[in-house]
């Protein structure tokens, strides 16, 4: 739970954390390498110089350090894990849903655990899905539509197969799809994480949230449009949040834009641990003040109310939690205390 100086208590939603294994054990060729060598120039080049991580941490960190980073420094109430498999570059997976799940079960009330699927699995990948729901009772799935499998580099939101794959995920109630759609990752192909067909997959599955995480960056005047008009596209903040601390103006450009189109209920607080830890940066964002010019030029405003919407409330409600009665739950769940 975050505390403001006037001691005014902010719930806290991280929605977006992993728990990868980059490690040269765990690589399979160079991309391997490639992938988690860009990840922690991420880190490097944009966290402040005392959060930066030594590599050997950063490539394997495991639960208790997430535990620490997360709860215990990081101010958050509730994290929910975006797993990304990318099967073509680690052996046992860049990240694995058995791992999260065994922290949500060991952790009650403090994690969610999100699937994933990749439409290029076909029938086998369909079962997985139901697997996956059944086992897990997942409430939202991780995309990564730039992800290698084969001779394929990449895949569309309004692919005949992905559209199956939306279909069933309807039919069993996952209802929150993650979408990274930001930068490139190397050896990745930047083209691959286009926002275009969100519209497309937005219009055809209203039940269904899409959460674009990263908000599109690069391509952020195209996500507003697509998210202005689709009233079930949300934006996740991971990576654009990390601008705050290096970039302030280019930050407050990019907040103010998606006040201004996509409104302060449909956008979400992420971290994107563990390239960034959200200790500071949640720190910097309940302090962080618009510009003047930009409030004037766009009449939006960023003020507690909407920064508590932006950090738990709007995660929340997708998520299904009840704020009041989940927060009397986690002051006795007793994870804090242990860990002190």
């Amino acid at each position: 739970m975050y505390r403001t100086a006037t001691g005014e208590e902010i719930f806290i939603v991280d929605s977006h954390i992993a728990l990868w294994d980059g490690s040269p054990e765990n690589q399979r060729n160079i991309h391997g390498e490639q992938f988690i060598n860009c990840f922690y120039d991420y880190h490097k080049d944009h966290t402040p110089k005392e959060a930066i991580w030594p590599k050997e941490k950063f490539l394997k960190y495991g639960s208790e350090a997430l535990i620490n980073d997360v709860f215990v420094k990081g101010h958050v109430d509730v994290a929910i894990f975006q797993p990304v498999v990318l099967s073509e570059f680690y052996k046992n997976g860049f990240g694995s849903l058995k791992a999260n799940h065994e922290l949500v079960k060991k952790y009650p009330g403090r994690f969610i655990g999100n699937g994933n699927f990749d439409p290029r699995d076909g029938n086998r990948g369909l079962e997985n899905l139901e697997f996956q729901k059944r086992e897990y009772d997942i409430q939202g799935v991780k995309l990564y539509t730039a992800e290698w499998r084969g001779d394929s580099k990449g895949y569309k939101l309004s692919d005949p197969w992905t559209q199956r794959y939306l279909e069933k995920c309807q039919e069993l109630g996952i209802k929150n799809i993650h979408v990274h759609k930001g930068p490139t990752v190397t050896p990745l192909n930047k083209d691959a994480f286009d926002v275009a067909d969100v519209d497309d997959a937005a219009s055809s599955f209203p039940e269904l949230n899409f959460i674009v995480e990263h908000v599109g960056l690069p391509r952020l005047e195209d996500f507003c449009w697509i998210a202005t008009q689709e009233k079930n596209v949300y934006a996740g903040l991971a990576v654009a949040i990390a601008f705050i601390q290096d970039r302030p103006r280019y930050f407050a450009e990019i907040i103010s834009e998606l006040l201004y189109w996509v409104k302060e209920d449909r956008i979400l607080f992420g971290s994107d641990y563990a390239i960034w830890e959200p200790g500071w940066l949640i720190e910097k964002f309940v302090d962080f003040e618009l510009p003047e010019d930009i409030q004037k030029e766009t009449g939006v405003t960023l003020d507690l109310a909407v920064k508590k919407k932006i950090l738990g409330e709007n995660a929340a409600k997708l998520y299904g939690i009840d704020i009041e009665s989940h927060k009397q739950k986690l002051k006795n769940d007793g994870l804090l205390a242990s860990l002190v």
